[in-house]
């Protein structure tokens, strides 16, 4: 009766080893397919293809902060038609409903920033907005690169506001050039 009672138990044992080791096998699989799996044109990882909304994001940053509005909302209808021609077909399908979550906004705020040359505080709230989708879409998908997530706390009535930068340098672009390194980085991502 004991033999019984332990090669049942080293058979269950044996069995749920086996589970847990296919368990395993297949999300390590499912991650390697969301960072390799990608198309022609997408790049070799999902940080990759968000790379040309990252470098839209920020030159239109650097333009706020320099109190650029023209070159501000340039840089809003070139991210607007980033998020517009994204390509999602290497995405799982969790990345898919994420992204387009927060590309919904993003292409709006974008958008809105594109129509409002000669409108500083205008472009800049909508600025506030497309920067809580930017960190969002980086932390889901990375940015392939050092930023930092800075933080003014004087902007919407010292409410405060975050934006993504490339640099340690603060260039406020809430405050622009009256008040260009009011702030402070809050987090780095790598």
């Amino acid at each position: 009766m004991k033999n019984l009672i332990i090669a049942t138990a080293l058979t269950i044992a044996a069995f749920s080893f086996v589970a847990c080791n296919n368990t395993n096998q297949t999300a390590s699989s499912d991650t390697a397919k969301m960072t390799t799996n990608a198309k022609p044109g997408m790049g070799a990882t999902a940080s990759e293809s968000v790379k040309p909304l990252l470098a839209s994001y920020l030159q239109l940053k650097n333009a706020l902060a320099k109190d650029n509005s023209n070159d501000a909302a340039t840089a809003g209808k070139a991210l607007a038609e980033g998020f517009g021609k994204f390509n999602k077909s290497a995405l799982t399908e969790a990345q898919k409903k994420s992204f387009t979550d927060i590309a919904d906004d993003a292409h709006e705020m974008s958008e809105h920033i594109g129509e409002s040359a000669g409108k500083l505080p205008h472009q800049r709230e909508h600025f506030d907005m497309l920067s809580k989708d930017m960190y969002d879409l980086i932390k889901l998908f990375g940015a392939g690169q050092a930023l930092y997530v800075d933080h003014c706390p004087m902007y919407n009535n010292k409410k405060g506001a975050i934006w993504l930068s490339e640099t340690k340098d603060i260039k406020n672009p809430y405050m622009g050039a009256g008040m260009s390194t009011c702030g402070s980085i809050k987090e780095e991502l790598k």
